[in-house]
């Protein structure tokens, strides 16, 4: 199921008790050797984070920043990879810090055209069963996520799923894996077994969160909805925040509306007004929502409305996360 909800028939699935975090461990290890070059498309906080770690395990890193708000231009991207040879380029599909969504398929078709040989690796952790992702169709080689957010279980599960390029990167390595739990010489025959039904043991499995994320995704592929039905709720559901939002003056952090993330909606505050103040206001009105993050935290606020909250309107949350939102934004800019 984890390979139908990517658009993956061969992908090598590997589900390891940890959070989203882990899934940069795993590729940065596994897949990275001393000194390699790497790409990594920075929109946000969670590029910033993405390039710490392969720093780390010891690539060599460029970054493209985009400006604030917005994503890498694609000619930039594709100078650089006329300029030099890179074993990977990652990509934050929706960064959470600032719901800027990078569509992964044009900066995939670059690198078919430019360089084939490099890995794209995508962090879709906000973005996996809330944003579309085809991982065989566009070539993308790593797709990593968690088990929260729009796959709806709870989270502490790092979900990540290879495809048959980059495992026979992985086999082809030349050096040590410089890691030991993040390892895929270590699980990936535990992941070969537990899909043959034979017993194997590396570290213990978070055996809860597999039947939470059993349940997640029978509800994602075996109800009601299609997943492109899915999808296209997310979308709507998008569209009314974000509608709302405009009504009340407040303006997004993605720049174009384009490329803004269906699953979150990021919103600068009223003049005058700080997120820090926001947030404990709305929680009293039984909604929680999250300040910025990094320097500009206190500029804007995030709304989460991805998973069951996007797709069953019957529940109610949206209606009431909007009618909060009016209510707090017009108390405050009154107050201001």
């Amino acid at each position: 199921m984890t390979r139908e909800v990517l658009l993956t028939r061969t992908g090598q699935p590997f589900l390891i008790s940890g959070s989203g975090t882990l899934g940069w461990d795993q590729v940065s290890a596994n897949l990275i050797q001393q000194g390699d070059n790497v790409l990594v498309l920075n929109t946000g906080y969670f590029g910033d984070s993405f390039a710490d770690c392969l720093t780390t395990y010891g690539a060599q890193v460029d970054q493209l920043r985009a400006e604030f708000g917005k994503t890498v231009d694609l000619s930039e991207i594709e100078k650089a990879l006329s300029s030099k040879k890179y074993k990977a380029v990652t990509i934050t599909q929706v960064d959470t810090s600032t719901a800027v969504l990078t569509h992964p398929k044009p900066v995939a078709d670059l690198i078919a055209k430019h360089s084939p040989e490099t890995l794209l690796f995508v962090d879709a952790v906000c973005a996996v069963a809330s944003e579309e992702i085809r991982m065989d169709d566009w070539g993308i080689d790593v797709v990593l996520s968690a088990s929260q957010k729009g796959i709806g279980a709870p989270p502490g599960l790092s979900i990540l799923v290879a495809s048959q390029k980059a495992i026979s990167t992985f086999n082809a390595r030349t050096t040590p894996i410089p890691a030991f739990y993040a390892s895929w010489q270590r699980w990936l025959p535990i992941m070969n077994a537990y899909e043959k039904g034979t017993p194997a043991y590396f570290a213990t499995p978070p055996v809860n969160l597999i039947y939470a994320y059993h349940e997640a995704l029978s509800q994602i592929l075996r109800g009601n909805l299609s997943l492109e039905d899915r999808l296209k709720l997310h979308g709507q559901t998008s569209k009314r925040v974000k509608l709302a939002a405009e009504e009340l003056g407040l303006k997004q952090v993605p720049v174009d509306a384009s490329a803004a993330a269906n699953g979150m909606t990021a919103l600068y505050c009223p003049e005058g007004v700080k997120a820090s103040e926001l947030v404990p206001i709305f929680l009293t009105k039984g909604v929680i929502i999250a300040g910025g993050l990094g320097t500009r935290k206190d500029l804007y606020f995030r709304i989460g409305h991805m998973g069951v909250t996007a797709v069953n309107s019957a529940r109610g949350d949206i209606d009431h996360v909007i009618s909060v939102l009016k209510e707090v934004i017009t108390e405050k800019s009154v107050q201001t």
